[in-house]
């Protein structure tokens, strides 16, 4: 079925040779904006967060910016009729006479149709779910089989928010598959736990939501991969977050404290005198959930220090007058002068 092309690129307003730093700057500066935390229509906001990550989710890894790139660029934003060149599909599977025909839809993973076509779907084998051409519904030997033939298992990925991960959620799920017997689209309308403390990469099994099972065989199980959505001011490595702390020049020479956000509250955090840029301030206990047993991650906080770009009269004789009392020398100490 023909889905709706969707132009990354202008959700995140930058152009297509768009570097790195630029996508991800473009993509902080949204996240912030549209995150369901901070905006006042929550639902509205929600979505857009999903293109936001959506479109992230893609440009950010090069693999599959590359992939997108080879036919993006024919195509208009919002233009329909979209179907990936043969042989992309990675929700199609093959009858035994070659003939390929797309079999599982996904709703409430967090990805839209587009996405799915392209990098969301996956099949591992199973008595005629084969997505390579093995034993189809199709071929003599699947005929020529006896007794219940259990469906095949299915793949997908699900974006799983740092906010889900630190209280857990329950997620509604719509999965349409095809009767492999009678031909038709039957849709399946579930819920998912999402459990506390989920890790990135993590499978959640959902018992009996694959594949749809021959002459009374069971159905297959449905795996999702959890991929957490990106978030404007956090990463996260495991059970730990890190984020940036930005501070000026004097606090990081004479040392002081200062709020650093997590994801329950700001923190405060002590920066010694004498911090240098790029050092690493830990807090313990503000990461993820290490899962049903308890405890937490901790938060790794990166200094940042700012320069300010404009000085007023007061502060320019300030800098200058530090430059003539001060005996330090930074080459000296890095080259021996």
């Amino acid at each position: 079925m023909p889905v709706e092309f969707k132009d990354y690129y202008a959700t995140l307003g930058v152009t297509r040779n768009a570097g790195d730093e630029d996508i991800k700057k473009a993509f902080r500066k949204l996240a912030r904006q549209y995150h369901p935390d901070v905006a006042r229509d929550k639902k509205a906001a929600e979505e857009k967060f999903k293109e936001i990550n959506e479109a992230y989710e893609v440009l950010s890894d090069p693999e599959k910016r590359k992939k997108y790139d080879q036919f993006g660029a024919n195509w208009k934003q919002g233009a329909t009729g979209f179907e990936p060149p043969p042989g992309w599909q990675n929700g199609a599977t093959r009858t035994g006479n070659g003939e390929q025909y797309r079999e599982f839809h996904f709703g409430g993973t967090g990805f839209s149709d587009f996405f799915e076509q392209l990098f969301g779907r996956r099949f591992s084998g199973g008595s005629g779910f084969d997505a390579d051409g093995g034993t189809g519904f199709g071929s003599e030997a699947f005929h020529q089989a006896r007794g219940a033939v259990r469906g095949g298992d299915v793949e997908a990925e699900i974006l799983v928010t740092l906010d889900e991960v630190m209280h857990g959620s329950v997620r509604s799920l719509s999965f349409q598959r095809r009767n492999p017997k009678t031909g038709q689209t039957e849709t399946l309308n579930f819920k998912v736990r999402i459990p506390i403390g989920v890790r990135d990469g993590q499978t959640i099994r959902v018992s009996g939501k694959g594949g749809e099972g021959i002459d009374g065989g069971a159905s297959g199980d449905l795996f999702l991969h959890v991929r957490y959505a990106a978030h404007p001011d956090f990463r996260a490595r495991d059970a730990d977050l890190y984020c940036e702390l930005y501070v000026a020049p004097w606090e990081a020479v004479l040392g002081t404290t200062a709020d650093v956000p997590a994801l329950d509250g700001s923190v405060s955090v002590r920066i010694p005198a004498g911090t240098n840029n790029g050092q690493r301030l830990r807090v313990s206990g503000h990461g993820l959930p290490l899962g049903r047993n308890g405890g937490r991650g901790d938060l790794y906080a990166t200094v940042n220090v700012q320069l300010p770009k404009q000085l007023s009269a007061e502060e320019r004789q300030a800098w200058e007058k530090l430059r003539q009392v001060s005996r330090f020398n930074p080459r000296r100490k890095h080259y021996n002068e």
